[in-house]
């Protein structure tokens, strides 16, 4: 149960807190995100949808909140949102990952994979837009992949939801821009997450060294590009992208 806004936040000296909301906020690469922001003064929220132990120690260890979010339910995310009241920061980092031959892909493993990234940040940003708007403040990161912009063999449907998630970002940052909000894109190379586990290590050696940087991503390495996608003033509709060069 939540008993106030967290937009009425504020510090000893009455200054307000500043949010930021992280979707998917309790994984591998969410919880660095959340460390990151939490370090540098904000308040985190931790949206989670499976995984509510976790999402809340966090929440312990970090002083943040950890709130229910299924960012493929319009009731869900509009219910988080009247919680909230409103965000600095609006993290769309919420995934799911997938490996499968094209022609044994199912609809509703296709219709699954484009829920959870591009209606998710849809719904996301429909539900917290109008307070950024009424205030012509506020920032929008997406959390995509490499793969959605160069594509990946057994992984269509991940790619082409990433690349929707990619396309999304750039159109909303020309139509919200002149509003003061920003929008950005973070999309990671390959990251060494429990995401990985279906990976033997030599997979993992093979694509570290496919990499010029010769290592495989951290989380770490992703929440900085994300706090930076976030907080960099006169940057907007780019798609930055941590990939230790795997990509250029």
């Amino acid at each position: 149960m939540v008993d106030l806004l967290y937009s009425d936040l504020e510090t000893p000296g009455g200054e307000s807190v500043k949010t930021a909301i992280v979707s998917g906020g309790a994984g591998g690469i969410g919880s660095a995100i959340c460390r990151r922001f939490q370090n540098e003064g904000y308040h985190v929220i931790i949206g989670y949808h499976k995984s509510r132990e976790k999402a809340e120690a966090l929440a312990i260890e970090l002083g943040g909140t950890a709130m229910e979010l299924d960012v493929t339910s319009a009731d869900s995310v509009e219910n988080f949102a009247r919680k909230v009241g409103r965000a600095d920061v609006l993290i769309h980092n919420a995934g799911i990952a997938g490996q499968k031959l094209f022609t044994e892909i199912t609809e509703q493993e296709w219709d699954e994979m484009f829920s959870v990234h591009a209606k998710g940040a849809f719904l996301l940003c429909r539900a917290f837009l109008p307070g950024m708007i009424r205030e012509k403040s506020g920032s929008i990161v997406t959390v995509a992949s490499m793969w959605g912009q160069v594509g990946a063999s057994c992984e269509v449907h991940y790619s082409a939801a990433k690349a929707a998630l990619i396309g999304m970002t750039r159109a909303l940052a020309k139509e919200v821009g002149p509003s003061g909000i920003r929008v950005n894109c973070v999309s990671p190379g390959v990251i060494d997450t429990p995401m990985m586990a279906g990976f033997t290590e030599e997979d993992k050696k093979a694509l570290a060294e496919e990499t010029p940087l010769g290592r495989l991503g951290t989380p770490q390495d992703v929440a900085d590009a994300v706090f930076y996608a976030a907080t960099a003033e006169f940057l907007t509709g780019q798609v930055i992208a941590p990939n230790g060069g795997f990509i250029i």
